[in-house]
């Protein structure tokens, strides 16, 4: 019998011990013993804390829907104020404005001065500085309220609210009503920049020729690559009720001469042809497998060989699940009844199915916002027997 290296050998004394760490970290005497023992202390107080926070974490999102939708944070922004002046000004009882204001220096949102007034502190100054974040949170009301069995929601059994704030994602007949488009697209527009400036940190267009961003909006990701990359020609495709607005967006960024904007679904219509690259920035998590799949086969028919796919958006860790992406994001995109947060394998797969090639992840630095996929359409197609065809652009 062949002896089997040690680096190969199955190491099936882990999953044992593995599971005596847990016992342990399970035993209240453990525990115990660990909060007076030098040197381990630290550790159970840091579990305990973060144990806790997972407890408080809604209200935690609920101090932050408070200062919000009250602006005190804006409002601090004058200077510092004391409890009394805020809660005249917010229509607020003052010992529960105390308790907010409390509660929001402990979030680190804000400071407690020696003299008892409140100020802004350094992360609520960031928070305020983020585009969009405001009226993101704002909207949030609605998503808590599709929580607030989180049972039921997890067993489908919620009619979710949030569908209907974002009713594109169900098609061109979705987006009938102008006011309620108003407000996603203005929504999109406002927290498109963080993702923008994350993409083409990821992503590198040298040598696209022509970009065309569908289910790009007003324009805002089209005005941050014609800022940076003043010689690419630039196409804009949305819903025509979308687009109605991003003549006067992408005049403001002087691209106008530059830009053609077209109106139509891609869930209905085929894609314009021309362009030899092709974006997608937070679009697959709105939609489902099968119209992700439809949507990167028309991506593939529109683009030449050779041409490139962008997609930007949060991800989920995968097999190595992400706080934020695979908490936060990932219930979200169920709330809104169409959508999935998928990992970078998953898009992966969807586009080696959908014929691309040169299939490259590129991990965000900071995941929340964006991270980044980048694919190419082959020169040459290849057939089930694996032989190599012209593809249909090349025999024309």
């Amino acid at each position: 019998m062949t002896a089997v290296p040690a680096t190969n050998r199955p190491a099936r004394g882990l999953p044992k011990l593995a599971r005596l760490g847990l016992r342990l970290a399970g035993s209240p005497r453990v525990q115990a013993l660990a909060a007076r023992t030098p040197g381990l202390r630290w550790l159970v107080r840091r579990e305990g804390e973060a144990i806790f926070d997972l407890v408080a974490g809604f209200v935690h999102s609920q101090i932050l829907l408070a200062l919000v939708e009250l602006k005190v944070m804006p409002a601090l922004r004058e200077g510092p104020q004391s409890v009394t002046a805020l809660a005249a000004r917010c229509a607020v009882p003052v010992e529960r404005m105390q308790l907010l204001l409390q509660g929001g220096a402990a979030l680190k949102l804000l400071k407690r001065r020696r003299d008892g007034r409140f100020d802004l502190a350094t992360r609520g100054a960031a928070f305020l500085a983020v585009p969009g974040l405001e009226a993101m949170v704002g909207h949030h009301d609605v998503l808590y309220r599709d929580l607030a069995d989180p049972v039921a929601f997890f067993r489908g059994e919620v009619e979710t609210e949030l569908s209907g704030f974002w009713p594109y994602v169900f098609g061109a007949a979705g987006a009938s009503d102008p006011a309620v488009t108003a407000q996603y697209s203005g929504l999109m527009a406002d927290s498109q920049s963080l993702v923008a400036a994350d993409t083409l940190r990821l992503v590198d267009f040298q040598g696209v020729k022509h970009l065309m961003d569908v289910g790009g909006g007003t324009g805002a990701f089209l005005a941050a690559v014609g800022r940076a990359h003043p010689l690419i020609r630039l196409s804009l495709f949305d819903l025509p009720a979308v687009v109605e607005a991003a003549p006067e967006r992408l005049a403001k960024a002087g691209l106008m001469q530059r830009v053609e904007i077209h109106g139509g679904s891609f869930r209905d219509d085929p894609l314009p042809q021309g362009a030899d690259a092709i974006s997608l920035i937070r679009i697959l998590f709105d939609h489902q497998d099968a119209t992700v799949a439809a949507l990167l086969a028309k991506v593939f028919a529109a683009l030449p060989p050779g041409g490139r796919i962008i997609i930007a958006e949060p991800m989920s860790g995968g097999a190595r699940p992400d706080r934020e992406t695979d908490t936060y994001f990932a219930l979200y995109t169920a709330a809104m009844r169409t959508g999935r947060t998928r990992s970078a394998a998953e898009i992966s797969a969807l586009l080696s199915k959908a014929g691309f090639a040169e299939i490259r992840p590129r991990p965000g630095f900071r995941p929340y916002v964006t991270s980044a996929i980048t694919a190419v359409r082959p020169l040459v197609a290849s057939d089930p027997t694996g032989s190599a065809n012209p593809t249909q652009a090349e025999t024309v």
